[in-house]
């Protein structure tokens, strides 16, 4: 089997229970990190195998193969083509020729081009034989126009073709399109299985606990954490780092990632300054915590910086400007 189709025991758990429920469409909703692409991935598989069991797709047969290589007649995927690219899903022609040909950017959002081929899909028959399926993920990236597109198709679906929209921020759908889904909320593994997974994706006992604890509980994001480079002993050495205003330690991270931390680190010490718990960071590798206006002035300024962060004018000069403005708070 591929390591896609090898679930986390959590997420294999909520399949087995979805693929014992009938429905046209289904929403996975919850925060970033907790496998909704995983188990939307699953989902469809399940549907599409042809020698599928209760727990899931075979893993083994023609169809499953054709998963595998990306390229099932009977299988849509709608995805920003940022997204598709860095998953491994193929571009149609004409938009991988404009990106490789320097037109444009690829796009952040699901394009309505996507949407109107994803509809055209939904009207054909199965190549297969075991109906079709269309993966919406993340769904909240959907603008208002491709999102009634997608509404009219969930209104009125053909009779062989089912939808998995999987996303990290349900609450930005039109509620008509989670009208029209079975609704799932992802759930959180406990600490002991998350842990045990982020090792088994090679990572060492102690750093799987600070990246696990980095991003709130998510393995998803835990890994992908790892998968950027950075050190897990950075993040533990990052609130000091910043009270001394030590631009090394953070000189390749992104300033999306930077703010991130920040906003975190702002987290806890408001949380350790009232005697609550921090979430993100170990309780011995913080400072002192800042008096309570000075930390909140500093996460409304970090919720202002975080709107210019993915086109920062200058990101040396954006990075250097959040740890000066970081040391300033923590002194």
């Amino acid at each position: 089997m591929t390591q896609e189709t090898t679930l986390a025991p959590w997420l294999a758990q909520q399949s087995r229970q979805l693929l014992a429920q009938r429905g046209h469409a289904w929403l996975l909703q919850g925060p970033s990190g907790l496998g909704q692409y995983s188990l939307g991935l699953a989902l469809v598989r399940a549907w599409l195998c042809e020698q599928p069991t209760a727990q899931g797709a075979c893993g083994s047969c023609p169809s499953c193969h054709a998963i595998d290589v990306r390229t099932h007649a009977d299988l849509c995927v709608l995805m920003p083509e940022t997204v598709m690219l860095e998953l491994g899903w193929p571009l149609d022609e004409k938009s991988q020729s404009d990106i490789d040909e320097k037109k444009r950017k690829p796009s952040k959002e699901i394009r309505i081009e996507a949407m109107r081929n994803a509809i055209e899909f939904a009207q054909r028959t199965s190549a297969r034989g075991r109906g079709k399926a269309v993966l919406v993920y993340p769904a909240e990236r959907m603008n208002h126009v491709t999102a009634n597109a997608l509404l009219k198709t969930l209104e009125e679906p053909p009779g062989d073709v089912r939808f998995v929209l999987a996303s990290e921020a349900a609450h930005q759908l039109l509620p008509t399109i989670r009208s029209r889904c079975l609704t799932h909320t992802m759930a959180w593994p406990s600490e002991s299985e998350a842990l045990t997974w982020l090792q088994g994706q090679g990572l060492a006992a102690a750093d799987a606990r600070t990246l696990l604890r980095a991003a709130g509980g998510r393995p998803d994001d835990a890994l992908a954490f790892a998968a950027t480079g950075r050190e897990p002993k950075s993040w533990r050495s990052l609130p000091r780092a910043m009270q001394r205003g030590e631009l090394a330690t953070v000189a390749d991270w992104s300033p999306v990632q930077l703010i991130d931390a920040l906003h975190k680190l702002c987290h806890d010490l408001l949380a350790l300054g009232s005697g609550a718990t921090p979430r993100y960071f170990d309780a011995g590798d913080l400072p002192p915590p800042p008096a309570l206006p000075v930390l909140s002035a500093w996460q409304r300024e970090l919720g202002q910086e975080s709107r210019s962060a993915e086109h920062p004018f200058n990101t040396g000069l954006m990075i250097e400007a959040l740890v000066s403005r970081a040391q300033t708070a923590l002194n």
